[in-house]
């Protein structure tokens, strides 16, 4: 993975993190789970994305 795209995972993780909470607060009566993790899966994927860049050796080895 391109250590130059890590800020870009985190910035995009974030966003769809918050997005999420606002529909969670927005709909906070019928809070519908299946819908609520449809919309956390991008969150988690950027994040896992951002955290694999992250942890990447100088000779291309992931830990």
């Amino acid at each position: 993975m391109n250590p130059k795209f890590r800020n870009l995972f985190i910035i995009g993780g974030s966003v769809a993190l918050v997005l999420l909470i606002i529909q969670v607060f927005m709909t906070y009566p019928d809070i519908n789970a299946v819908n609520i993790l449809l919309n956390a899966l991008p969150a988690l994927v950027l994040y896992y994305l951002a955290y694999k860049t992250y942890h990447e050796h100088k000779d291309g080895e992931l830990m």
